[in-house]
């Protein structure tokens, strides 16, 4: 999917694809340099769809990429959108399914060995995702909820 591009100030909508992977009462998350923040941040594993990639497809390709983990996506479980200049996003977070792969933090291979921005990954307990910088925030009080095999799907705008 091509990024739509708004009328004035060149800035372009992103769409990304994110996995919710619970161990027990455990969230995999990845942690990052973010492009609109001073510090490190905690976020599921996942990105943006290649040209003519579907999202399901893109989910899992990002995961193995960053995780080492293959997975089979699930339910859709929310629908964030992020703006903070100069990311505007719709992210679409969806329950996986680890099929197999090694736990081991990987890399985004389109970026150079100095330009890469994933540092950790780790299973975080659902009630230590208060106490770290996790984003989406709705993640850090509600992700038990939102990782419930039957829960409705919710969205944020």
């Amino acid at each position: 999917m091509t990024p739509l591009k708004p009328n004035s100030g060149g800035q372009q909508i992103h769409l990304r694809s994110c996995g919710l992977i619970t161990k027990g009462d455990h969230l995999l998350l990845v942690q990052l340099r973010s492009p609109v923040r001073e510090n490190p941040i905690w976020i599921p594993p996942g990105g943006r769809p290649k040209p003519g990639e579907p999202v399901r497809a893109a989910l899992e390709r990002e995961i193995t990429e960053e995780t080492g983990l293959t997975v089979c996506s699930g339910r859709l479980s929310f629908i964030h959108q992020l703006i903070e200049f100069p990311l505007h996003a719709l992210e679409f977070y969806f329950l996986c399914e680890v099929t197999g792969g090694e736990l081991k933090l990987g890399n985004d291979p389109e970026r150079n060995s100095e330009g890469q921005i994933l540092l950790d990954l780790a299973y975080i307990p659902f009630g230590r995702l208060s106490e770290l910088a996790v984003y989406p925030e709705i993640l850090r009080e509600r992700a038990e909820e939102l990782t419930r095999p039957n829960g409705e799907v919710v969205t944020l705008m």
